[in-house]
């Protein structure tokens, strides 16, 4: 599996856990601190970041129970009170 095809199935999945409410690039690269042209060519396979490929090879190591549980904690630590993403 590709990073494009990595970041529109995320992209997907969180458009759906919005009711299915659409989500243009600009709004998702704004809300993970990105140029929209950023987001845009990661999308398209234009560009592939290393760090998120590290990322998912990492995950895909551990069982489904240790990726949820990770997943909570980088959520918990990532998301402010009102469900917004902190820049870091």
């Amino acid at each position: 599996m590709e990073s494009k095809d990595l970041f529109n199935l995320l992209h997907n999945a969180i458009e759906a856990q919005n009711f299915g409410r659409k989500i243009s690039q600009k709004e998702m690269a704004e809300k993970l601190g990105l140029s929209m042209r950023t987001y845009q060519d990661w999308k398209l396979g234009r560009t592939n970041p290393q760090a998120a490929m590290a990322i998912f090879k990492m995950l895909s190591q551990l069982d489904e129970e240790d990726v949820i549980r990770v997943v909570k904690k980088v959520s918990k630590v990532l998301n402010d009170d009102d469900g917004k993403l902190n820049r870091y």
